[in-house]
């Protein structure tokens, strides 16, 4: 199903926008870079310096191989312009290596690899409705394409490369996409039912719900034919030595914990402090013992191996079991009537944000994988936009954690403030009849981010608490994005269940 009629003959300011953003990139080549760095020069030093049977049992640096094979390819075939600029970046032993010829290669790859991702962005606009005679800052393909180029979450960590494409295209894609990083298993379900329901069987009633007669074998096999060889490729030589147990134990490691060091802003992080609010009670009131509770519960902070005081402890399996049913309501409205490239794409957000709210072990940068699809659908929908400007605000703010650095801070205030300015102003513009996109409620919470900011960044470490309580910062970062992201995915989940099965298209001002 095409969504909309082509952009404009005029890609001029696509193309500026583009070369824009790749040149703030090339400014920030000496800024911070997180641990992501040196675990992807460790990879490219392993992939290049050990032979292929060693490549998921190293184990000298802490950062180990754990992501699909095909992405550890792709580091062994980076590895080998990587000499060029510093060979000593891939000597496995050479711990936390950041010479400024290394810096830089780290850089350049992923500016470069960006042309992937412009050329996605581009193809995406495509499907928009333009709206005649708008002046430039009115079209919704310019608003989306600065909503995508120039995401503040992009800006800031690694690239996230993707495509929504034909039943074809988009079944190989996402086949590559899913052995480069094994995280997209989160929307898997949403691509497996869609083209299932939609490339295999042929036909549907007249109400759009299945005709179960027009399943095509033909057409299944077909898809097989398309993303079984990328998976043979991509495990096939682990697979001959014996290796896949080993593989996928790196893949999952479940020993981990439920949460990141830093709590990601979802459903267990509300928990988590649920947890310590009643451990803290229960010893003012006596209920419990002290002495007899998890000294993390009491003391600790922002721990990865949390053991819940109170409530009872949250196993992998039980994660699981949460995250199917959260995305289960979805998958059966696209099932039931997949009402095209839209329906694929709300239900594609949720299976992304609901792997997000309910996952174990979630690291934050995940929220990423929610906003970015929901970018298309909030130039086209008053109701999308008001929760992409909750979504996007609260989901990005939860990422300033990342860049710890004084150095860094006005920077990245700087890019929160900008994006943040054009999503408000754009989408406004976009859907100016209605009044205002979100209710005084819902920006009281986002204004609410900026005394969050003050306390964390400028107040809390002049305070005697600094020392003896140091995760409390993140802490309330987390707890208070996590009501934001939450918020975010109800009304996702009405806006699902409510909306008609026919797509009314929303007439834009």
């Amino acid at each position: 199903t095409v969504m909309a009629a082509p952009m404009t003959n005029d890609q001029s300011w696509f193309y500026s926008l583009a070369l824009g953003v790749s040149f703030l990139k090339c400014l920030l080549i000496n800024a911070y870079h997180s641990t992501d760095f040196e675990v992807h020069r460790n990879w490219l030093a392993l992939t290049h310096s050990l032979p292929v049977s060693q490549w998921y049992y190293e184990a000298t640096s802490e950062w180990t191989l754990d992501y699909p094979p095909l992405f550890a390819w792709f580091e062994y075939g980076l590895s080998h312009i990587a000499r060029f600029f510093d060979k000593e970046m891939l000597v496995v032993q050479n711990l936390n290596y950041a010479s400024p010829a290394t810096v830089l290669f780290q850089r350049l790859s992923v500016i470069v690899a960006d042309v992937v991702f412009f050329y996605a962005v581009k193809e995406c606009c495509k499907c928009l409705r333009e709206g005649k005679g708008k002046d430039l800052l009115g079209k919704p393909s310019f608003i989306l394409t600065v909503l995508l180029l120039w995401n503040f979450g992009l800006l800031i960590v690694d690239r996230i490369l993707g495509d929504l494409n034909r039943h074809f295209e988009g079944a190989l894609l996402f086949s590559v996409l899913l052995n480069l990083k094994h995280i997209y298993l989160y929307i898997a379900p949403a691509y497996g039912i869609y083209l299932l329901r939609c490339f295999c069987f042929t036909q549907s009633n007249a109400d759009g719900s299945l005709q179960w007669r027009s399943f095509s074998v033909v057409r299944l096999v077909t898809l097989g034919t398309i993303v079984l060889p990328t998976f043979a490729v991509s495990f096939g030589p682990f697979i001959a030595l014996g290796q896949l147990p080993q593989v996928l134990s790196r893949l999952f490691p479940f020993k981990r914990g439920l949460c990141h060091a830093y709590w990601a802003p979802n459903i267990w992080a509300l928990y988590n402090i649920a947890d310590k609010a009643f451990s803290i009670l229960g010893v003012k009131f006596k209920l419990l013992d002290i002495n007899k509770l998890p000294k993390a519960s009491m003391t600790g902070g922002l721990v990865q191996e949390l053991q819940h005081s109170v409530l009872p402890s949250v196993s992998p399996l039980a994660t699981l079991v949460c995250t199917l049913l959260s995305i289960l309501p979805a998958l059966f409205k696209i099932w039931h009537r997949p009402n095209g490239a839209r329906g694929f794409l709300r239900c594609l957000v949720i299976c992304a944000l609901g792997s997000f709210m309910f996952g174990w072990h979630v690291h934050e940068k995940a929220i990423l994988m929610a906003i970015l699809p929901l970018s298309l659908l909030a130039v086209e929908s008053r109701e999308d936009a008001r929760i992409f400007l909750m979504l996007s605000v609260t989901g990005h703010y939860s990422l300033f954690p990342l860049l710890f650095t004084t150095q860094e801070l006005p920077i990245k205030i700087f890019l929160m403030l900008l994006f943040t300015i054009f999503s408000l102003t754009s989408l406004k513009m976009l859907f100016r009849k209605g009044g205002a996109l979100l209710n005084p409620l819902e920006a009281t919470y986002l204004l609410g981010l900026i005394p969050l900011e003050l306390i964390c960044e400028f107040v809390y470490p002049l305070t005697v608490w600094q020392k003896t309580f140091p995760f409390l910062p993140l802490m309330l970062t987390s707890v208070y994005c996590a009501l934001g992201v939450t918020y975010a995915f109800i009304r996702l989940y009405i806006s699902l269940l409510t909306c008609s099965d026919t797509t009314k298209k929303t007439k834009m001002q």
